[in-house]
Order: structure tokens, then sequence, then C-alpha cells
């Protein structure tokens, strides 16, 4: 599919940084930048993409004119007012374009209210949540297509993402994409909080905010790669780690006295929760 991929014309709605990351993938697998076109606001931003060679305007119906894919990468909160200005631009056209929102919340069935035509049509869409490692090309992303998507749509998307992604899941229930949201979307936060506690406990013990910061990093990075390219399980890993009444087992016990399941479900959980509360409250304005 990365051959139909590459003869597809792309549009993309918004030029932040999700946008950007894919963009900057599609461009580092040479993908062909004048088949590439992104509509953006911000002149700042716009600027910011032109740089890479694709592409550039303020004009979503533009952007979105000739495109066989779209994709929309706006806030949540404007998205609604985004699709009924693309709906309204496409009166007469005789082919939609395949929509890959990655809109946190944003349901399907508010997608195809917003962009329905007058003419009663509605695009095929694919809901998407990626996640910022994609700037590194290391993301991971969950999908999740209407019924009337095609398998050809699927490949297309699952190439587009995968320019950026390591990881690309398809979900079979619509609400299992806010738990995406809740794990992998929202998750690089959570490991980044990690890490700064890591590197304020090393510095309260007696360590320079330098050599704490490099130290933590460092194993954060390492275990990250064992995690990635060891055939064990996370689980076997940290036994592997934890000597029985040593030092990593002293601390584990603290993690478990302190809750820590729990607060890693809790904290899951809020972010799903708020994604769907996001999309149910958008779905009524």
């Amino acid at each position: 599919m990365a051959s139909q991929l590459e003869k597809s014309k792309l549009g993309f709605i918004g030029g932040g940084n999700m946008a950007g990351a894919i963009i900057g993938g599609l461009v580092a697998k040479g993908i062909n930048k004048q088949n590439i076109i992104v509509s953006e606001p911000w002149e700042v931003n716009r600027d910011k993409i032109k740089a890479t060679g694709v592409r550039t305007t303020a004009s979503n119906a533009e952007a979105s004119q000739d495109a066989d894919l779209l994709v929309l990468a706006v806030k949540p909160q404007v998205t609604k007012g985004v699709c009924q200005e693309l709906a309204g631009a496409w009166t007469g056209r005789t082919s939609l374009p395949l929509i890959v929102s990655i809109a946190a919340g944003i349901t399907l069935a508010s997608l195809k209210e917003w962009l329905k035509l007058t003419d009663g049509r509605t695009p095929h869409i694919i809901r998407v949540m990626p996640n910022t490692p994609a700037l590194l090309g290391e993301g991971a992303s969950g999908l999740y297509a209407s019924d009337d998507v095609s398998q050809e749509e699927k490949d297309l998307t699952a190439a587009l993402l995968g320019s950026v992604s390591k990881v690309t899941e398809w979900v079979d229930r619509e609400e299992l994409i806010d738990v995406v949201t809740g794990l992998s979307g929202s998750g690089p936060a959570y490991f980044f909080a990690m890490v700064e506690h890591l590197i304020e406990s090393g510095i309260g013990l007696g360590l320079s905010r330098e050599q704490a910061t490099r130290l933590a990093k460092q194993t954060c990075f390492g275990a990250g790669k064992m995690l990635v390219e060891s055939s064990d399980e996370p689980a076997q890993l940290r036994i592997n780690v934890t000597s029985p009444k040593g030092t990593t087992e002293a601390a584990l016990k603290s993690f478990d006295a302190s809750g820590f399941k729990e607060t890693v479900n809790k904290a899951v959980k809020a972010a799903a929760d708020r994604g769907k509360e996001l999309g149910e409250t958008l779905a009524k304005s």
C-alpha cells in the first residue's frame, strides 16, 4: 500500500505539531512533496511547514479540494466549524476524500453529521489517535474505521500513520479509541512526569541536577529499549531486576504500599473518560 500512498494527493487541515510530525515522516519516506498540501491559519506555523517543501495555504477549502485523503489535525473545539466549512466547499464534488481525524474525543457520529453534504452524502471516516513520539518516528497509534471504509482505505491510512508510528493498532469498537487516548495518546506525559520525579528524588538525596538528569534519562531510555527489543514480558523484565530482599524489591514494595497500580489505573481511566466527555459535550454544541 506504500505505492498507493505515493500516488495519493494528501491534504492536511491544521499544521500543528502532530500534522508536522506526519508530514515530516511522509517526506522522509520519499513521498512527493507536491502531493501534500496543508492549510494553517497561523503564518508562523504555515512558514514552518512550508520549509519542508510541501505546499501550504490559509484556505481549508483549497487544501481539501483535490485530496484523496484528508487529515483533520485540528483541536476538538474547532472541529465542528471546520467540518461544516469543508462540507459546504464540496457541494457538487463527484468524489469525496477519505477523512482521517486525529481530533481527540470527536465521534464518528458527530463527524458524519458535520461533514454531511446537502445531497446527503458523507465521506468515509477513520478516527486515529497518534502520540507525540511520532515527532521522532517512534509513535504509537490507535485506529478505528466506520463500517463503510474499505480495506484499501484502511491500508492507505495504516501506511500514512506507519510513516511516523512503530505501532499501529486497529480497535474493533469506537469507545476503545478513548482507551488508546488514555494509554498511549496521553502516555508520554505520564512517562515524563515519572522522570521528573526520579530527577527530583536524586537531587533530594544529594546528586546534582545535572547528574540526576543524565542518570534518569539514560536509565529510562535503556529500560525502554530493553522493553521493545526483549522477547520477555514487562513483568518478567521487572522480576529480572528484582533480587529477593534487595534494593529494587524495597522500592517496589514502597510503590505497592502507595497504591501505585491503582494510581496508574485511575490516571488512564481519567484521560479516557475525559476524551469521551469531550466528544459528548462538543456533539451537543
